[in-house]
This record gives C-alpha cells, structure tokens and sequence, in this order.
C-alpha cells in the first residue's frame, strides 16, 4: 500500500520506518524540513514540506493512491482538518488521526474519523502501573464508554467454562491470555489454573462485573 503520514516527530518517523520495513511505500509531511532528519539515512519514501491541509502539498505526497492516511502532527486542528481532506476531498478510507483533547476525539469518532487520543491512552497506561492489576482498564474506545479489562477470577473459577462465568458477569469473555499466549475462547472452553480473563463491556459496567466474578472467587455458588 502507500500511505501518507503527516508529521514527521517521534510518532510519525517511528511509523514510517515500521511501514517501510513491512513493504509499503510511505510519504511523510511536515511544514518543517528539519524534521526529516528523524528519518534514517537510508529511508526510501517521499519527504513532503507544507501543511497536510494543503491540497496541493497531500497531492504531491500521493494522496490520489494512497490507502492510508496518518495525521500525526503536534496540533488537534491540523491533524483533523488533514484527516477531512484526505478523507471528503481525496476519498480515502482509512484514515487515522491523533487528538490530545479526548473530548474533542469523541465528536470526531462520531463523525467517522477514528482517532487515538494520546492525553487518555497515556493516563490510561499510567493508572495501570500505578494501581493494584485489573484496576483499570486495557483499552477503552475513544468515547470512554466500551473497554477492554482483566478480571481477577481466582482460582474457584479453574475447571469451569467459560460460558458459566459469562452467565454469572452479565458479560462476554473477549480472550484469555494463557502461559503467555492469547486464546480466543468458546463458550466450552474450560479456565485453567493460571489463565487471565480479558472481558468487553461498558465502563460503568466493570464494577458489577468484578463484584459478580468476586462472589463466586470467595465462595459464592
């Protein structure tokens, strides 16, 4: 494929060298031409000066057959006015925007740009270290309200299936992370001794589910 990556920073260089490396061909944008020296000496893709919002300057990155485009530059406006001329002007699907203000990342999802926003990604993984396991979640979508978490299920759990435990949380079991590697199960597939359990709910939800999951972890039936 090729892909348009606007903003040439540690994001931006980090992924264009990934997208190289795995065969495609990457034109990177930056309204600073210092900012290429992030790129490798030996970086093969185009290096494009101006605004990613400019059509004239997304057109000489290749927009017109591009399957891709990354708006990763230091600025919310520029990213999503970029990611809108990608998409309404030059109709390219798969776009991806990167907002710091997590607020302004869930009226842009809703309007159909998928964005990541850094400040509740980075607040998320911080929590995650600093508080006791499963306390937060792994991933939430960038409204907030669908996440992705662990629950502790103890060992009273081990040797039954999966279906049971998803009856007793009200919830569905997304994988399991088994010796290191990750299992999607089904419904008959048995928890072992050692397997952490991934569940996909609503955020308000993970409380009751823990508790849920927790009752029968001490005894209840």
């Amino acid at each position: 494929m090729h892909i348009v990556i606007m903003g040439c920073g540690r994001v931006g260089s980090t992924l264009a060298h990934i997208l190289e490396d795995k065969g495609h061909s990457v034109a990177v944008i930056d309204q600073n031409p210092e900012a290429f020296r992030k790129l490798r000496a030996g970086f093969r893709g185009r290096r494009v000066t101006g605004f990613g919002f400019d059509r004239d300057v997304i057109a000489e990155a290749g927009i017109e057959k591009a399957s891709a485009f990354v708006a990763v530059s230091s600025g919310d406006n520029s990213n999503i006015i970029s990611a809108r001329v990608a998409r309404e002007t030059f109709g390219v699907d798969n776009v991806v925007a990167r907002i710091y203000d997590p607020r302004r990342a869930e009226v842009y999802q809703r309007l159909g740009i998928p964005t990541v926003a850094t400040v509740r990604w980075t607040a998320d993984q911080i929590l995650r270290r600093l508080l006791p396991e499963g306390a937060e979640p792994l991933w939430r979508d960038p409204t907030g309200e669908v996440v992705l978490a662990e629950v502790e299920t103890g060992t009273r759990w081990v040797g039954e299936q999966v279906a049971e435990l998803e009856d007793a949380a009200g919830t569905r079991v997304a994988f399991l992370t088994r010796m290191g590697d990750a299992l999607v199960p089904k419904g008959s597939t048995v928890i072992q001794d050692g397997d952490i359990v991934h569940v996909v709910a609503h955020a308000g939800e993970l409380e009751r589910i823990n508790a849920a999951v927790a009752a029968r972890t001490e005894g209840g039936a």
